[in-house]
């Protein structure tokens, strides 16, 4: 008989999403008609910019001729989509990166996880505490962790809290640890790092040697202009970190699904002989064999968001979001709640009352309210005591959400 992959047995009963809907779906279902407001998975809600739209379908059209039919991309991304990357996001900001150095996907999810492809199995990681779960559970599938213990982590981690006593930053680790992830602005918590703070964690991963896995998917979200929107702002970061980027929540691309890495050609590694390697010929080797490219058309879409009309636009939507979070703080401070977050990302983080878990709380919302959010304990043993709700949804619902959170 054919043998499994072991590893998933050592998962958590469940993912944290499909939880959450399992228990929406199960109270519903025995609640007929009544209305739920979702506000737990980062999913958007509002329609995709008009230019994007033109684009997509410009793209469509073309793909109904003989002269502007494609076929099979470049696993790598179209170049000219790459250089409009790399000029907007990169070296408008004083980043030299390079079109050569971004990779376009299908999603910083995705990569966030098959990035552990090239690199080795015996690499001690550190993620944060509270972390969005990919990053923990991509390790513990691929054998890189070791059983779960009673509290829920996992052997073979380490574990850097985020709370309120550290202002949701996590400490540089006083120990040696290859690989790092950092989420900036953080999933879930909404927290964001200075340039002064992650200049710590560049200078750490250069003088261990180290691998920062950098992922900047909420990046546009920011509103300060003191925050750095990558971590390649920070000098020496070329050769310690790898961005995971995303037009997931600022385009609306959910559903779409465009994303991009940027592995710089100077970044290494090594063999277990004490070699260097460079990461780049390998990630690249990857996505030529693993991965046929994002589409034409859905590459076409993406390059209008560097359009004018595309950056209007899109402008426009961050705004509509973050207002939403602004009007979730505001009403839930003034119901007596503990807020974090929401000014510079799409979440607001909260403490939970003192007499609930985080699942309790699910559940009293759910129940009391008939409103979704995501439990704190869902993200790691330091998120037990506090609730993620999501800016993303349309005005109304947030207006209606917070108005029955206030009214139980």
């Amino acid at each position: 008989m054919v043998k499994v992959n072991e590893n998933y047995l050592k998962l958590k009963a469940g993912y944290l999403f499909p939880e959450i809907s399992k228990r929406v779906n199960k109270y519903t279902q025995a609640n007929s008609g009544l209305e739920v407001i979702k506000l737990g998975i980062g999913d958007v809600t509002e329609p995709l910019p008009k230019a994007c739209i033109d684009a997509m379908s410009k793209a469509i059209n073309e793909m109904g001729t003989n002269n502007g039919f494609k076929g099979y991309g470049p696993e790598q991304g179209y170049g000219w989509l790459r250089e409009k990357i790399s000029l907007n996001d990169f070296i408008s900001r004083g980043c030299q990166i390079s079109a050569e150095e971004i990779f376009v996907s299908d999603g910083s999810k995705c990569d966030s996880s098959n990035i552990l492809d090239i690199l080795g199995d015996d690499n001690l990681i550190a993620v944060t505490d509270p972390v969005y779960p990919v990053y923990v559970d991509s390790n513990v599938m691929t054998g890189r962790t070791g059983e779960t213990l009673k509290n829920g982590t996992y052997q073979g981690l380490s574990y850097l809290a985020i709370n309120e006593d550290n202002n949701f930053l996590p400490e540089v680790p006083k120990n040696k640890v290859d690989i790092v992830y950092l989420c900036f602005p953080n999933n879930p918590t909404g927290a964001t790092i200075t340039k002064k703070e992650l200049k710590k964690w560049v200078d750490y991963a250069n003088e261990n040697n180290s691998l920062i896995l950098f992922d900047a998917a909420y990046e546009a979200f920011i509103q300060d202009k003191d925050i750095p929107h990558s971590i390649y702002e920070i000098d020496g970061a070329k050769n310690c970190a790898i961005e995971f980027r995303s037009f997931s929540k600022n385009a609306g691309f959910t559903g779409v699904r465009c994303a991009y890495t940027v592995v710089p050609k100077n970044i290494s590694g090594q063999n277990s002989n004490g070699d260097k390697i460079n990461l780049w010929p390998l990630w690249n080797r990857r996505q030529c064999t693993k991965f046929n490219g994002v589409s034409y058309i859905v590459q076409r879409g993406a390059e209008a968001v560097y359009s004018s009309q595309g950056k209007k636009e899109i402008n426009s939507l961050i705004d509509f979001y973050m207002e939403n979070a602004k009007i979730m703080q505001n009403k839930l401070r003034s119901a007596g709640f503990k807020v974090y977050g929401g000014d510079n990302a799409p979440y607001v983080w909260i403490k939970v009352p003192a007499n609930m878990t985080s699942w309790d709380f699910f559940d009293y919302l759910l129940e009391k309210a008939n409103v979704v959010g995501t439990p704190g304990s869902g993200f790691g043993l330091a998120g037990e005591g506090y609730f993620r709700l999501s800016a993303f949804n349309s005005r109304k619902n947030v207006i209606n959400a917070m108005k029955q959170i206030i009214n139980i």
